[in-house]
């Protein structure tokens, strides 16, 4: 005789090994703030009209797929996809299969132009990061800041038939790129992003460097875009350091002090990578859609 299907939720509940997805949610589960989040949103969320009609889906529903699809690189019929195939994923959303509505692309999509039109996204950064901090986990007493080159296409064969104004041309060594600039300001200790700002490229990293520190550092690690001999004077008291990588003067060598200061500094500066790798390898910002055309929704 054929096996009788179990319950989804038997089957769950009879599981001996949770998955590292099982764990990363339940994690996120936890230190996530979701009632400040909801409240940012709700406003503007779509509520049923007077004459009744289809109710949207459950706010709380679409936050946990939008997350889903940050932490995932989900396109949209892919969030779609992956909430009818991952047990995981429907309970992380509060969906259960057979009783509960499935956002379909559609509806993920117009979430997301909702969060953008109303400049929801850059509040849920900063909502996010203020429930860091009264937990005691940001706005440490250093700060790695960094910049990273995002390429935009720099042909004009476009609707528009131009290059997108908005970006520019920089030369980093010997090559040159077209596109704009990701600038963050990570804390040392956590590597958790507080800071966040973007610029054409071919603005200088260090013009950015006031709007990525958060005022209550005691020591900043940059590379050399970043050396000043104004802002090294206001980290040279008692208790402060000057994190940035010395310079050898011209036709010269550096000392071999500074060399090893350099090392130590380069060690502490490794942290803020992993921001750019999320940036660019999970969120799939290598580059910026072309301008004119269509682009990712």
């Amino acid at each position: 005789m054929p096996k009788q299907p179990a319950f989804p939720g038997l089957r769950h509940a009879m599981k001996k090994k949770r998955t590292r997805r099982e764990k990363f949610l339940a994690e996120m589960e936890a230190v996530v703030p979701w009632t400040r989040l909801l409240a940012l949103i709700d406003p503007h969320y779509p509520k049923v009209g007077p004459r009744g009609g289809r109710p949207p889906m459950p706010l709380e529903t679409m936050l946990r797929v939008y997350f889903l699809q940050q932490w995932y690189a989900l396109s949209d019929p892919m969030a779609e996809e992956m909430l009818y195939d991952s047990d995981a994923m429907r309970r992380f959303a509060g969906i259960e299969l057979g009783d509960d509505r499935i956002p379909d692309e559609t509806t993920i999509l117009n979430f997301r132009h909702l969060l953008e039109k109303h400049a929801l996204t850059e509040k849920l950064f900063a909502e996010v990061n203020a429930h860091l901090a009264d937990q005691g986990i940001t706005l440490r007493s250093g700060t790695l800041v960094d910049a990273t080159i995002i390429d935009a296409p720099s042909s004009t064969k476009n609707e528009a038939k131009a290059r997108d104004p908005e970006m520019s041309s920089t030369k980093k060594g010997n090559d040159w790129f077209f596109g704009m600039k990701a600038h963050v300001g990570v804390d040392a200790d956590s590597g958790i992003v507080h800071s966040l700002e973007t610029t054409t490229a071919k603005t200088h990293d260090s013009q950015v460097w006031d709007e990525l520190l958060h005022g209550e550092e005691t020591s900043v690690w940059a590379d050399k875009g970043y050396v000043s001999a104004v802002r090294e004077t206001a980290f040279s008291g008692p208790g402060k350091f000057w994190g940035v990588m010395r310079k050898a003067p011209k036709g010269g060598a550096l000392h071999p002090i500074d060399e090893d200061i350099n090392r130590i500094i380069a060690m502490v500066r490794a942290r803020v990578e992993h921001p750019f790798r999320v940036l660019k390898r999970q969120f799939g910002y290598c580059s910026v859609p072309a301008s004119g055309g269509s682009g990712q929704e």
